[in-house]
């Protein structure tokens, strides 16, 4: 050897920090510590053991003998068989991945610019790693390589070759685009951010990348936990996911990586041939010259055949595997594996990002006051391009401005609803009855095409969406044959509206009604809301008359309405039906609807007789009478008794109530008994018997004289006698009894006076007056009642005064 570096012994140590070493045993590589135990589970791989090791951060460079390495295929000679042609016949530098163990480039030495020739001459070379300086900013290794024959080496001298790495941003975006996500998050992990200033954003869309990866992989649990470390625009997160689950989000795999930062076409790295240039300024006296290698530390498949090559691909792990012969078979067992839903699984990861995200979206949105119930009225997340969702930036919620928070809200829910429908439809209903973001239009078709018609109605309420609610209620109404049934689901629907919603109310109610009009008047008789009852009056009456009469019934009744509006409307309600059932010739529901007109005329004070009674037709008398009787004519009530209706039962019982109803009208069966004598029509009925008859029932109540006036001439005391004995025996009686008070009283009197006279004081010389303290003597005196204390005359006054305050008091 020309430069005696042959001589030195094979390293079996490098150190790769202070706390840490490699040590080589055999073809394996173990990382320890200072206490000699092993610092990490991966271990190195050699074909052979290394013959040089060199340690530049963060790679492990080993020199391996000629022949000990096969060679990649594109470099074996398929015309050829033998190990010879399947190895390569010179030197080879390894680089390995101190972070991962893993083979990184396979460097033959020295590099051929043209094909290699095979056979023995080619591996006439040594390699000897030259370890750079710690100190140095930019780590470079130099190679040693020198011929094996002496007289090559003599003449050739030996040839210095130097490695520098590529750039720490050219080799993470390298591993990125080879897919090595891991190795490139393991280097980034060793830089510093003065190295590397975006190194942070670097690692983040790395993280993602590598979950992407993971999820591709089958690893849905670590992905999603990736992704909600890393607040991840859900847009993106339900893209991975097909179209029944992220609908029109849903991206094909082979734009996962692109989606998520990653370059658009990733392509494996390939083998780069070391090149060498011819230096120019350095040599020996030998003539050996020194040359110079920029090798990129680039990714490419390892000639040996790492752990990584062995691993199944990401589809082939999915893919059952191949049949078994019949020994293996009887290994393995008899119980075949029950296949694993990918799907499923992958779906259950989902609910857990979703279900994360759901909880802490909702603060976010109260706080720029905006909640899910307000969401039918903000715009649809199908109005948003597909881009604008994918641009939601990956940061927190608290960053998020109102619109992409809203976004964020819609693209959650309704993920969530779509995965509920794929693997847990009994989770829709619980979720459909709750306020929610969900957006409607990517989910209804799918709850009609399996029947999900209660849980799309339940969304359809909770969106405000009432007309597509009502449309589908009448739908299936129409597979129903029990009444109640068919119609039940619309009526407890619409019983639900308030009354900003009463257009829609009365649109969806007619054709109820048009089926049964005592169940669609349920739908106007709910406890939980109340429409206005003007509105839905005018339009009952619009369908029927009786149903606006019954639902005043029902709001005076129920509601307790007691204002004149309510009432006369519903008098001039029955008033309508009378008259319109007389047209119609309808007697039932004539006398019925009359009947109930009287009634309430007679027994209800809180509308407006005046104007009611402008309404009444002439032929109308009875009411027409009780009408005259409340606005206080009462004497043209009567005449509508006797000389329309010549009803004198009714007329009597009129008297009756109005009699009973104060002193004013004290006078009203004597002015009823003047209609009977003194009519002030003609008429052809016979009054003089219900006169008669009047008089001897409520003779009382009918003045003596007047009633005797009133009689004509050609009426008998025979006819009157009862009349007449009431009248005479009333006076004899009304005087025995006056007679006998008077007496009574007289007699009382006397015997007070008895008493008080009965009544003695005695005075004697030592009497005090108890008013001024003196003796009385022989003065005048006062009694004093009740007690019989006695004072000085003049005295009396000021005691009665003490007498009195002392009771007061």
């Amino acid at each position: 050897m020309t430069l005696g570096l042959g001589a030195k012994a094979k390293p079996g140590l490098v150190r790769l920090s202070d706390g840490e070493a490699l040590i080589v045993k055999d073809n394996q590589g173990f990382m320890i510590g200072a206490d000699g135990r092993p610092l990490r589970e991966h271990t190195l791989h050699w074909p052979s053991p290394p013959e040089e090791l060199a340690y530049v951060k963060p790679y492990i460079l080993s020199a391996l003998a000629p022949g000990t390495v096969p060679a990649p295929s594109d470099e074996k000679n398929t015309a050829a068989t033998g190990t010879q042609n399947t190895m390569i016949q010179s030197p080879v530098v390894q680089i390995s991945s101190y972070l991962t163990a893993s083979n990184v480039q396979t460097l033959p030495f020295p590099p051929q610019l043209t094909p290699a020739p095979t056979g023995p001459a080619s591996a006439t070379y040594t390699i000897r790693l030259l370890t750079p300086s710690t100190l140095s900013s930019k780590p470079s290794i130099y190679l040693v390589a020198t011929p094996t024959d002496r007289t090559a080496a003599n003449s050739e001298g030996s040839s210095i070759w130097q490695l520098r790495m590529r750039s720490w941003m050219d080799q993470i975006d390298e591993l990125v685009t080879s897919g090595l996500y891991a190795e490139a998050l393991s280097l980034l992990h060793t830089l510093d951010v003065s190295i590397l200033p975006d190194r942070d954003q670097r690692q983040t869309k790395i993280r993602a990348l590598y979950a992407v990866s993971q999820f591709r992989a089958g690893k849905y649990d670590d992905a999603i936990n990736t992704f909600l470390e890393l607040d991840l625009n859900p847009a993106k997160v339900v893209a991975l996911y097909p179209e029944s689950v992220a609908g029109r989000l849903s991206v094909p795999q082979d734009e996962w990586i692109p989606l998520f930062g990653g370059p658009s076409n990733p392509k494996p790295a390939e083998n780069d041939d070391a090149k060498s240039t011819n230096s120019t300024d350095t040599g020996n006296a030998n003539g050996g010259k020194e040359k110079s290698l920029t090798a990129a530390l680039e990714r490419s498949p390892s000639p040996t055949g790492s752990l990584r090559a062995k691993s199944k691909s990401t589809f082939a792990s999915l893919l059952p595997s191949m049949a078994k012969d019949d020994d293996t078979a009887s290994i393995s067992g008899r119980r075949p594996k029950k296949p694993i839903d990918e799907f499923s699984r992958s779906v259950d990861a989902l609910w857990r990002y979703l279900t994360d995200r759901r909880p802490k979206v909702a603060p976010a949105l109260e706080a720029v006051n905006i909640t899910s119930a307000q969401s039918h009225s903000l715009p649809f997340l199908s109005e948003t391009s597909v881009d604008d969702l994918f641009a939601i930036p990956n940061v927190p919620l608290s960053s998020l401005t109102p619109e992409q928070l809203i976004r964020f809200a819609q693209i959650v829910d309704t993920a969530l609803f779509k995965s509920y429908l794929q693997t847990r439809p009994s989770m829709l209903g619980p979720l459909c009855r709750v306020p929610n973001w969900c957006e409607v239009s990517e989910v209804e078709e799918e709850l009609r095409a399996r029947g999900k018609f209660s849980e799309l109605i339940d969304l359809y309420h909770g969106k405000k969406m009432h007309s597509k609610a009502l449309s589908l209620l009448k739908d299936l109404s129409s597979k129903e044959d029990d009444p109640r049934d068919k119609l039940s689901p619309s009526i407890a629907y619409l019983r639900k509206l308030g009354p900003e919603h009463q257009d829609q109310v009365f649109e969806w109610s007619r054709w109820i009604f048009d089926e049964d009009k005592e169940q669609a008047f349920e739908i106007f008789t709910s406890d939980d809301v109340e429409l206005p009852f003007e509105v839905v009056t005018d339009y009952l009456e619009k369908i029927d008359p009786r149903l606006a009469a019954r639902y005043i019934e029902y709001v005076i009744d129920e509601k307790s309405e007691e204002g004149s509006h309510f009432h006369n409307r519903l008098a001039e309600l029955y008033l309508t039906i009378t008259v319109a059932a007389r047209k119609r010739k309808d007697e039932d529901t004539r006398l019925t609807f009359y009947e109930k007109l009287l009634t309430f005329l007679d027994s209800t004070f809180s509308y407006q007789p005046d104007r009611l009674y402008g309404h009444i037709p002439d032929d109308l008398y009875e009411a027409r009478a009780i009408l005259l009787g409340r606005m206080g004519r009462h004497g043209h009530a009567l005449e509508l008794y006797v000389y329309r209706l010549r009803d004198y039962p009714k007329a009597e019982d009129y008297c009756k109530r109005i009699y009973a109803a104060g002193p004013e009208t004290a006078n009203i069966f004597l002015t009823l008994l003047r209609i009977y004598l003194r009519p002030t029509v003609k008429t052809s009925a016979d009054l003089l018997k219900p006169a008669l008859d009047l008089i001897s029932r409520h003779s009382p109540r009918l003045d003596s004289v007047e009633t005797l006036q009133l009689l004509p001439p050609l009426v008998t005391a025979k006819d009157v006698r009862p009349y007449l004995f009431d009248a005479l025996r009333a006076p004899i009686f009304d005087t025995h009894v006056v007679r006998d008070i008077h007496k009574a009283h007289a007699e009382s009197v006397a015997q007070k006076l008895m008493l008080l006279e009965s009544r003695r004081v005695r005075i004697t010389d030592s009497r005090i007056c108890p008013h001024c303290h003196k003796r009385i003597g022989n003065s005048v005196i006062a009694v004093h009642a009740p007690r019989g204390e006695v004072t000085h005359y003049q005295c009396r006054e000021a005691f009665s005064r003490k007498l009195t305050d002392s009771l007061r008091r």
